[in-house]
């Protein structure tokens, strides 16, 4: 029972450990995505939001789009609250709702976000205010 505890253990921290940092960019070696750091900024549209991340330049890359939501999901960790983040590799994430760039099916004003609160994932008005986090498809 020991052994299965500490293997458990082991595995979880290796999947949470795939994200390092180099100057504002934080890298998900599992995924290969390149993700904006220090971004709470201010709420914003979604309109607004897809607007900032195609006009973003950060650390000389101008590649940046508002994630969809499997890709905001990816850097969520549900064995954390408030944020609900990797908290020791992203700064300054607000415990709130972010924007994906994935339209609700049904009703296409709305958009899918994750709330960094508690993980929680809901569609949301895209006239109403969230955060953003940009992401690039890094090399």
């Amino acid at each position: 029972m020991k052994k299965i505890i500490l293997i458990m253990i082991g595995l979880s921290t290796a999947l949470f450990a795939s994200f390092s940092k180099n100057g504002n960019i934080v890298t998900d070696s599992n995924t290969g995505l390149q993700w904006q750091d220090d971004a709470i900024g201010t709420m914003m549209s979604w309109a607004a939001a897809i607007d900032h991340c195609e006009d973003l330049n950060l650390d000389l890359q101008n590649d940046w789009r508002l994630p969809n939501i499997k890709e905001l999901i990816s850097i969520m960790d549900d064995t954390k609250i408030n944020p609900s983040m990797e908290g020791a590799v992203f700064a300054n994430t607000a415990s709130d709702i972010y924007w994906s760039s994935t339209t609700f099916a049904y009703y296409s004003n709305y958009a899918w976000h994750v709330y960094f609160y508690n993980g929680f994932q809901d569609y949301y008005k895209k006239s109403d205010g969230g955060y953003v986090r940009c992401v690039r498809t890094g090399q």
